[in-house]
């Protein structure tokens, strides 16, 4: 399954509160007859889980913890792992109506969700490619990692919503986030939940550094606005 074309990219300057109830509002007005939409946004500091985890002993009383220091803990749709929200790390969403709700062609539609990404972090100086990252956080074989150091991780979501069939394809992009702080917070927050997961620091890297490693700087609007210019002209294929 190819991505739609997107119209635009809805470049979200400001951190959203929720980022996952913004993204049951996009596909309630895809559902509706919006047409596909693109957003590229940022979260409050926090976290997004899957289901999975608020099944642990004891998950109650640490969402509790999590949310009294503030750093809330959102359990999202799709599948996966321990997801960072914060400064530096900028969340892709693609929506759009499809078919059917069965996620029967999941495989196609993460190809070519990497492939969008390539192109935009090649547009920036940086070769990634899709892969697994041994002891990343939210590992999966649709990363995508620069030298084998994990810098996007992809997820998806296939629902009825209105009866209408959505998909919701997601990335989450490790832009200028400090890799070493990335992972002392997720290993502090497998510890704290009771998990014996634990990520490595040398598993990870950042779209900033890959690219001023290959000489590339962050523009005169910094490294976000880059992105979404590279995201608009070269992955989302001229959308505005």
């Amino acid at each position: 399954m190819p991505l739609p074309r997107f119209a635009s990219l809805e470049h979200h300057a400001m951190p959203l509160a929720d980022g996952i109830a913004s993204e049951r509002g996009w596909a309630q007005a895809v559902a509706a007859g919006s047409g596909p939409q693109a957003h590229l946004w940022q979260g409050v500091p926090g976290w997004a889980v899957p289901a999975s985890y608020a099944r642990a002993p004891g998950w109650a009383q640490w969402q509790a913890r999590c949310a009294q220091a503030g750093a809330p803990v959102h359990v999202r749709s799709s599948g996966g792992g321990l997801v960072p929200q914060g400064p530096g790390l900028w969340n892709l969403s693609l929506l759009w109506r499809t078919a059917q709700s069965e996620p029967v062609q999941a495989n196609s539609v993460y190809q070519a969700l990497c492939a969008l990404l390539e192109r935009t972090l090649g547009a920036m100086g940086v070769a990634a490619s899709p892969q697994p990252v041994e002891g990343s956080f939210c590992d999966g074989r649709y990363n995508l990692a620069a030298d084998g150091r994990k810098l996007v991780g992809t997820a998806q979501a296939w629902r009825r919503v209105e009866g209408v069939p959505v998909v919701l394809a997601h990335a989450v992009i490790v832009l200028d986030a400090d890799p070493a702080e990335l992972t002392a917070a997720t290993n502090a927050f497998e510890e704290g939940l009771g998990q014996a997961r634990r990520y490595r620091e040398d598993a990870l890297t950042s779209v900033a550094a890959e690219a001023t490693r290959a000489g590339q700087g962050p523009g005169p609007g910094g490294w976000a606005a880059r992105l979404a210019d590279a995201l608009r002209r070269h992955g989302l294929d001229g959308a505005v």
